[in-house]
Order: structure tokens, then C-alpha cells, then sequence
């Protein structure tokens, strides 16, 4: 569903990811992983356009597969007096659009939502209001209505307590039984064998891809970190017309 061909990001003219190729199964929950700075937000960022690539592309089929993201909440403002109700209801803005009304029908879909993350009753609360894991559970009942085919989560379950991380990822398992394709940005090795059935392993360029049990060996770990200690950031500009090694 999802194809990287010969990607390159870079950032002030330093390769963030460095031809990177593979694709992304329907259906799977993908995980990606890598040490901090290796390129996983970037390639999620790739996915949805947020980014320009220096090369390569990113190939979506069908071409109408809808899309939804969830970014690092550290790129979430909370600040703006919104309530829960209508935080999840700009899940709707995609087909809805400026100028949409919202109707009964979405209103009750809005409010399964939020009863499926388990927080009814909070409706009417602010977004400010709420601690870290109920805000995570409001964005995941976002995603809901949006009823995307693929969606990406950028550490969704970073600095979350277990009970929130337990069923925000029954709801990831819900997604894939529904035939839609799940990629995380992940940094727990366990969550990962425990609930992905692939793994992107990156380090700026990429080191593997594929099931999990084959990818999250010692030796590619090994190198990832290796990769990793190898960084220079001063280092000669990246020209995407090199052959990658």
C-alpha cells in the first residue's frame, strides 16, 4: 500500500534518511525503530507529504487510500479552550471540510468514539484539562473518525501509563482485523515482538526491513547503534545521485 523508493530527506543539506527503499504491507502493523536522530519521524513526515524529498518518492496505492497522522504530542498544542467532543470531531475536517455542518449522525459517531477510548462523560471537558494519557486517548478517538486506510502513529504510547498503552493498542489490533494498515514509530523492543508483525529498522539509511523476528536480531541492532556513534552532522553534504551502498 505503501512504497519509499530510493528516499532521501535532508535537513540544512545533511541527510535525515538516506536512500531508502521497501514497502509497507497492507494490512500490517509496521513498526519503526531506530536510534534518536535515525530518520522515523522524518520517514512518517515523508509519507504524508509534510516533508520535501532531495530524492526518491513515496509511492500510495490506491491513490485515494485516505490517510491519518498522529505526531509526537510534543507537537500538540493544547493550550486553545477546546473541548473533547469537538477536539475528535476534527476528524471529520477532511470530508467536511470549512464550511461543513455537523450533523446527528456525526455527533453520535463522536461520542462512540470517545466511549471506545473509555472516556465517557468526559465530552465537555477541555483538552487542557486532561492529563497526558487521556489527551493520547481523545487523539486515538480523532483517528477514529477519520476512517483512514492507513494510519501513522509517531510514538503514540511515549511516557503513557500501562493501562492507557494497553488499550490504545487493543484499538491498533482492532485496525488491523479491519484490514487497515498501521506504521509506529516505536522505542520498545518487547511492544514491538509482542504486537508488530513487521519492522523498518533505520539509522538514517536503512538496515532492515521485514518480520519482526528477522529484523530485531543482535547483529542488525548491532549496527544500527554502530551507525548511529558514526553520525557527523559536519560532515560533506549528501547528493541524492549517489549509489547507496
Amino acid at each position: 500500500m505503501v512504497t519509499i523508493d530510493n528516499l532521501t530527506v535532508s535537513y540544512r543539506q545533511h541527510p535525515a534518511l538516506h536512500h531508502i527503499s521497501g514497502q509497507f504491507l497492507a494490512g500490517a502493523l509496521t513498526a519503526v525503530i531506530g536510534p534518536n536522530g535515525s530518520g522515523k519521524s522524518t520517514l512518517l513526515k515523508s509519507i504524508m507529504g509534510l516533508v520535501k524529498p532531495a530524492g526518491g518518492c513515496v509511492h500510495i496505492s490506491p491513490h485515494q487510500a485516505r490517510m491519518a497522522y498522529l505526531p509526537q504530542m510534543t507537537e500538540i498544542d493544547r493550550s486553545f479552550p477546546l473541548q473533547v467532543r469537538d477536539c475528535v470531531l476534527l476528524g471529520c475536517w477532511p470530508a467536511l471540510g470549512a464550511f461543513g455542518g455537523v450533523n446527528a449522525s456525526l455527533l453520535a459517531r463522536a461520542d462512540a468514539a470517545i466511549q471506545a477510548v473509555g472516556l465517557e462523560g468526559f465530552e465537555h471537558r477541555t483538552v487542557g484539562s486532561l492529563s497526558s494519557g487521556q489527551f493520547q486517548r481523545v487523539l486515538f478517538a480523532r483517528l477514529l473518525m477519520q476512517d483512514a486506510t492507513v494510519i501513522l502513529l509517531d510514538e503514540p504510547f511515549n511516557a503513557m501509563d500501562s493501562r492507557t498503552t494497553d488499550a490504545l493498542l487493543a484499538l491498533v489490533h482492532q485496525w488491523q482485523a479491519q484490514g487497515r494498515t498501521v506504521i509506529a514509530v516505536l522505542h520498545d523492543d518487547v511492544q514491538v515482538r509482542s504486537h508488530f508483525d513487521q519492522v523498518v529498522l533505520l539509522a538514517r539509511e536503512l538496515v532492515a526491513w521485514g518480520p519482526t523476528s528477522q529484523v530485531l536480531t543482535e547483529p542488525n541492532l548491532q549496527r544500527a547503534r554502530a551507525l548511529a556513534e558514526a553520525w557527523d552532522d559536519d560532515a560533506d553534504i549528501c547528493h541524492t545521485d549517489e549509489v547507496a551502498a
